[in-house]
């Protein structure tokens, strides 16, 4: 393999009319209010995909037609299936696997499907806020299993968790693993008492595990499904290669169901929605990326680390109120400004108005995200040393 440079990671490209959510004008603007910040919000990376992936795109592009197309069943399914046995150790069937045209909406369908009106769906915030909003724009209730922060560093909260799960109209629980904002990566020990609790009271486990690839190392992201046949025949896990290769704007990802009963209850579900056949370049672009992308990623989470140590050490020299609660996983880096003493909205507003940063301001996030910001720092290291020169000045 050509070995990769990492300087194409710092060359800073203009995503100008390109739609891009991240950093159109119109889109700051419909968000924040503003259009002249620094965008280092939204779970988008400011890093081509890999080349193969493109050179595989554009060969595609040129073949000029469109029509109707699907993936080529064979070679999908064993992409999907070798990345996940090689970089997870999971052995997962090709009859597993359910498309969906991206994990919040498999989630919005689970959720349809397995609950009723009225029925409680436990989330453990500070979490993805779309989370909340699926569950409730869905009649359904949000029970909150409010995660633990001790010195910098969140744990679950058991106990809690049994009542909660205890609760007779407690149907579901949505995991987030690796856990966005906190950047945790649960371990087998974490997640296999979660499962337990979870296994006793009949709650079904929707695993979102969409930023499994993105690792530090010292690190190992457990597929929650992989544990044992118990967990697995009780959890719907997600899964796709939006975070991992930059490819969210392609709507495309994999739902993987073992249990056979729910696996048909579910694709019934999607056969209701009209949704059984992606783009002809999500499912083209994901493969390509599994087969071909290995060694770009593990140039990316170089970066990343990198990325992540400078950030570190900015904020320890200039900024010592702010506290880092370090990442074990995602490129996402979750900042406690609570020691300035301002109320949420007189953070954001600070962050907006005087550091002219677009980042996600914690209260989004529920329940012990106040006081916080999440970060983005999946882009060159001149656009990050920029917006940390920014919160400096605004905060000193």
């Amino acid at each position: 393999m050509t070995k990769i440079d990492f300087s194409i990671f710092d060359e800073v490209i203009d995503r100008s009319n390109t739609g891009s959510i991240k950093w159109d004008p119109f889109y700051l603007t419909k968000i924040f209010g503003k259009e002249d910040l620094l965008p280092l919000w939204v779970a988008d990376m400011d890093f081509r995909a890999p080349q193969p992936v493109i050179d595989a795109l554009v060969t595609r592009v040129k073949h000029g037609i469109f029509g109707y197309t699907g993936p080529d069943p064979s070679k999908y399914n064993n992409s999907v299936i070798n990345w996940f046995k090689r970089r997870h150790n999971w052995d997962l069937h090709e009859d597993w696997l359910v498309f969906s045209p991206g994990i919040v909406q498999a989630c919005t369908y689970i959720i349809q499907r397995f609950t009723d009106p009225g029925d409680k769906v436990i989330i453990q915030d500070p979490v993805y806020y779309p989370f909340a909003s699926i569950i409730k724009n869905n009649g359904r209730q949000v029970l909150s299993n409010q995660l633990i922060l001790d010195d910098s560093y969140y744990r679950m909260n058991y106990e809690d968790l049994e009542e909660k799960a205890k609760d007779p109209r407690a149907r579901a629980l949505i995991l987030c693993s690796p856990h966005n904002p906190i950047g945790r990566v649960w371990s087998k020990e974490e997640l296999s008492k979660l499962g337990e609790i979870c296994l006793e009271n009949d709650v079904l486990v929707i695993s979102d595990e969409i930023h499994c690839d993105l690792i530090y190392p010292k690190h190992k992201h457990i597929v929650y499904a992989s544990i044992s046949e118990e967990l697995a025949q009780q959890s719907i896990t997600c899964t796709a290669g939006s975070k991992t290769f930059n490819l969210a704007g392609f709507q495309h990802s994999n739902v993987i169901i073992p249990n056979e009963k729910l696996h048909e209850n579910f694709k019934v579900q999607m056969e209701a929605l009209a949704l059984t056949i992606p783009n002809a370049f999500g499912a083209l672009a994901l493969q390509v990326a599994y087969d071909e992308g290995e060694e770009w990623l593990s140039s990316l989470i170089q970066v990343l680390e990198r990325n992540l140590n400078f950030l570190k050490s900015f904020i320890n020299k200039n900024l010592p109120s702010v506290s880092v609660i370090e990442p074990e996983g995602t490129y996402l880096v979750w900042l406690d400004f609570r020691a300035f003493e301002l109320d949420s909205k007189e953070l954001e507003k600070k962050i907006l108005e005087e550091a002219k940063l677009a980042l996600d301001s914690g209260y989004k996030f529920g329940a012990g995200g106040e006081g916080f910001e999440r970060i983005n720092i999946a882009c060159p290291l001149s656009i990050l040393e920029e917006s940390l020169e920014r919160i400096s000045k605004a905060f000193n």
